[in-house]
């Protein structure tokens, strides 16, 4: 299994997290680094999934967390055996892999058992010990190719499933007929060398199969008389003795399979399978899909190995902002344009992090580093980007990076940035008949100041009567919040995209609400004059009043 290094945006992602996830992955892809791949650690809310339909650009697959799981430690590069092979051809098959076990399948690919040495003796050693009745299940075709005997005569039933009974004819013309007679109900196989006597008497008796060692191989008459009883005879290029080894191989594969090996599921944690791999006596397991079909294999050995994926992270740089588990994982790189955070990182990596207005205006400009044209698709969503996370570059934190990037993908789209951005941020802007924990956790983001936690997210309306008119049903989402993450406070910033201000509601601790020093329009509720962008205005206020309360 190759590795592939995941390009992911933050927890609840908004426009400017998931573009430039896809912009970012596209571009590495372009300079030959097939392994990068797009995610997103949340679901797409209205306005950019308004974007990827409009621009007809595939949402980039969902990862809601990073928990280390078994596909991301599993041998992807199995082979399996089917179950109507013999027991011989898969223990070859078996000799040729990496592998000491091979999953036994059906026709179809769905996991029926396990093969693996321990088991494969145990299953020998029953089926071959003397004290018991010598017969098992198998076919003519099967026992013909395991023994690579010459085909003689091949009857229509020579594929249909038999419970052979084996026989050697080793014993007086008298003796052997009298044991033919005692087991003349079952599916007779014999085996026999040169003596034509016990040949005659196997053909007369209508015995299912006749097999004949070193070589020999029957006369004309008994080759017509096997031909009109409906025998089928094979010459087997051994001994009678190792003939008489090898047609116990010659078992379909299923017999041997050990069906108490548990399978575990491609998405199942780590932690969850370790006791079921240590309980296992091969110390591998099948890793199965949704359909039961086997695709890998886990073993202990490979869960000390590094998993399979690496990480990069756009649009942020906090832990408690990453998908839930990225801390497992190697991190490769950053590209921000929010404030330092604290991931610590095992490697040195490469941190881009720029006082701009938005992460697609960096990674637009990464393109033109590297000399790489822009594909159309991705600029129309960077130039997406880069509006919604400014507010059509009318945001505190537009630069003239921003606008200078804004014009330029404007002029490879042919699209208009004011109309555009209209069109981009209306289609995120209506809440109405929206539930309320929806909104609060669409784009939620969790900052921590020493021991103190506190949530703040944002959403963006033409007009904030509606928000205010549901103050309470907003309180008690936010009360939810606070309380799941025993925060000092969980609010909601609400920016009125046309007067270019906004309001905030706040829940939080009964000492630290009066430390808030906004202008306060009713109880919990709080005007922000000017103030729309939370990274550069609103998280620098708040963290003051959180120093002060510490």
């Amino acid at each position: 299994m190759e590795k592939t290094v995941y390009i992911i945006g933050h927890r609840n992602p908004d426009t400017d997290a998931v573009v430039s996830a896809v912009g970012y992955a596209r571009l590495k892809n372009l300079l030959g680094f097939e392994q990068y791949k797009a995610a997103r650690a949340g679901h797409l809310n209205p306005q950019t999934a308004y974007i990827f339909k409009k621009f007809n650009v595939p949402r980039p697959e969902y990862i809601p967390d990073l928990i280390p799981k078994v596909k991301y430690f599993m041998q992807d590069n199995v082979e399996t055996v089917e179950e109507s092979v013999s027991v011989w051809d898969a223990i070859g098959q078996m000799e040729k892999s990496t592998n000491r076990v091979m999953p036994i399948v059906d026709k179809n690919g769905k996991y029926l058992s396990l093969l693996h040495y321990s088991g494969f003796a145990k299953s020998v050693l029953s089926i071959l010990n003397p004290e018991k009745k010598h017969t098992f299940t198998t076919n003519i075709n099967l026992i013909q190719k395991t023994l690579n005997a010459q085909p003689i005569i091949m009857c229509d039933d020579a594929d249909k499933m038999l419970k052979a009974s084996i026989h050697v004819g080793s014993s007086s013309p008298a003796t052997f007929k009298k044991r033919l007679e005692a087991h003349a109900n079952e599916d007779i196989v014999v085996i026999a060398s040169d003596r034509e006597d016990i040949h005659k008497i196997c053909i007369e008796h209508k015995v299912k199969l006749l097999i004949t060692t070193s070589g020999c191989v029957i006369n004309k008459e008994l080759r017509e008389l096997a031909q009109k009883n409906k025998v089928s005879v094979i010459v087997s290029p051994y001994s009678t003795s190792p003939t008489s080894m090898l047609i116990a191989y010659s078992m379909r594969v299923s017999v041997m399979g050990d069906k108490d090996i548990n399978t575990v599921h491609i998405n199942d944690s780590v932690a969850k399978i370790k006791d079921i791999l240590k309980n296992a006596h091969c110390k591998y397991l099948p890793v199965v899909d949704d359909e039961n079909k086997v695709i890998g294999m886990v073993s202990e050995h490979d869960l000390v190995k590094e998993p399979m994926i690496d990480v990069v992270l756009v649009d942020h740089n906090e832990l408690s902002q990453a998908v839930e588990g990225v801390e497992h994982y190697k991190i490769l790189e950053v590209i921000d344009h929010h404030r330092i955070g604290a991931i610590p990182t095992k490697n040195p990596i490469t941190f881009i992090n720029r006082p701009v207005g938005s992460t697609s205006t960096q990674i637009a400009g990464l393109y033109k580093e590297n000399k790489i044209p822009i594909p159309v698709d991705i600029a129309s969503l960077l130039l997406c980007g880069i509006l919604s996370d400014t507010l059509i570059l009318q945001s505190a934190t537009t630069t003239s990076v921003d606008r200078e990037i804004a014009e330029y993908l404007s002029n490879i789209t042919d699209l208009d940035i004011k109309e555009l951005g209209n069109e981009i941020l209306i289609a995120g802007s209506n809440i109405s008949g929206r539930d309320a924990g929806e909104l609060i956790r669409q784009d939620l983001k969790e900052y921590q100041e020493g021991k103190i936690v506190y949530t703040v997210s944002q959403i963006e309306v033409g007009s904030t009567k509606e928000v205010v008119s549901r103050k309470e049903e907003f309180l008690k989402e936010l009360e939810i919040e606070c309380k799941s993450r025993k925060g000092l406070f969980s609010c909601l910033m609400v920016t009125d995209i046309t007067s270019l201000s906004s309001i905030l509601l706040v829940y939080g601790n009964s000492k630290f609400i009066p430390l808030i020093t906004f202008p306060k329009q009713e109880e919990n509720l709080y005007f922000l004059q000017g103030v729309v962008s939370r990274k550069k205005q609103l998280v620098p206020l708040i963290t003051e009043m959180v120093v002060n309360f510490e």
